[in-house]
């Protein structure tokens, strides 16, 4: 099933997500379908807040990238808690299916070492680094009520200000299915 994704604007994506119980959904069906809609996005990563939904899960699938370190770095990631980051911040333009149209280079620690379940309820700590750390820093940011936005200077929110406030009201051209929280 692809699920229409939600627009800058929407309550859902500002809220701190909740844990999943064990078994109080089919958090096997509900990763197939966010693989889905990520790939009809053409997204390398979405969390269950862009689909409406306050849980703490979300995909990546760093293929698309054509890096070789991502080549296999497909996921589910459910109930995630960051332990640590570490190393230097680094640049790098990110852009966010919610909020389509905008990208802007966004500072972000080199590694992170992060805890999970994954659809089988097996628990996983692991480390990443680079563009891995990356995409799972920007999805998990989702799961804490953040989107890459909130990283901007005052300044340059200001100048985004009329644009993010478009895509709010459904004044904005995407590839894919979107639900806006105005229009």
């Amino acid at each position: 099933m692809i699920y229409p994704i939600v627009a800058y604007g929407d309550p859902v994506l500002k809220k701190v997500a909740q844990d999943i119980e064990k078994g109080s959904i089919d958090v096997q069906q509900l990763a197939a379908d966010m693989f889905e809609t990520m790939y009809e996005s053409s997204g390398v990563g979405l969390a269950s807040p862009q689909i409406g939904k306050s849980i703490r899960m979300f995909v990546v699938d760093g293929e698309p990238l054509d890096e070789e370190k991502l080549k296999d770095f497909k996921k589910v990631f459910i109930n995630p808690v960051i332990l640590e980051e570490t190393g230097e911040k680094w640049g790098f333009e990110e852009g966010c299916l919610s909020i389509p149209g905008i990208r802007a280079e966004i500072m972000r620690k080199e590694k992170l070492k992060i805890r999970y379940f994954d659809v089988d309820w097996n628990e996983h700590v692991e480390e990443y680094d680079g563009l891995a750390a990356r995409i799972i820093q920007h999805e998990y940011d989702h799961l804490q009520g953040i989107l890459f936005t909130d990283y901007l200077s005052a300044m340059k929110r200001r100048l985004l200000k009329s644009k993010l406030t478009d895509i709010s009201r459904g004044q904005v051209k995407a590839d894919y299915r979107m639900k806006f929280p105005v229009k």
